[in-house]
């Protein structure tokens, strides 16, 4: 058997990672971003991945969620911090990044809203929500006939909700401007 690249050596190594994660994430996370973020060094493989997560769970550094999300608890914060410093340095740098970016990620899914309702008389309401780190920006309410459109209003608003607040500041405006002439 060939020998794993990485800089990762051993499950508790692997737990350590894991635990590392839980405690920067913002919010409890699925099974396949513990995944994904976990596996960021060459000597990590599923099976010993999910082997020492369930380890985690059983021991109680980490518990699982009625929504099947994983987050870290206070013996698990604790541990955390005591063992740290053991993972390597290469790793840590790699595993900030990549936090940083699934936090930012969660940080945008919690500042842009849509959803679909539909209404007695067979029609959609279309609710788009933005927000800011402080406050709610925009909360735009839309009847539509279709399903499909609903959706569709729904998709584009997600893709780039800053586009359609700044275009819908500039159509009032512009309006608002010949209106005083």
């Amino acid at each position: 058997m060939m020998a794993r690249a990485g800089f990762i050596h051993d499950k508790l190594e692997i737990k350590f990672l894991i635990l590392y994660i839980a405690a920067r994430i913002m919010e409890p996370i699925p099974l396949e971003g513990m995944q994904e973020l976990t596996m960021c060094d060459d000597g990590i493989d599923y099976f010993d991945f999910s082997d020492c997560l369930n380890d985690l769970v059983r021991t109680e550094h980490l518990r699982v969620t009625e929504d099947h999300l994983y987050c870290i608890t206070v013996k698990g914060m604790h541990n955390s911090e005591i063992c740290e410093s053991s993972l390597p340095y290469s790793v840590r740098i790699r595993t900030d990044k990549n936090v940083a970016a699934y936090n930012q990620q969660l940080l945008r899914r919690s500042q842009v809203f849509s959803s679909v309702d539909k209404r007695e008389n067979g029609t959609y309401t279309v609710t788009l929500s933005l927000s800011d780190d402080l406050d709610n920006i925009m909360k735009l309410e839309l009847m539509v006939a279709s399903e499909e459109m609903a959706q569709d209003l729904v998709d584009r608003f997600q893709k780039n909700p800053e586009q359609v607040y700044s275009s819908l500041l500039s159509a009032l405006y512009s309006s608002s401007k010949t209106d005083k002439r």
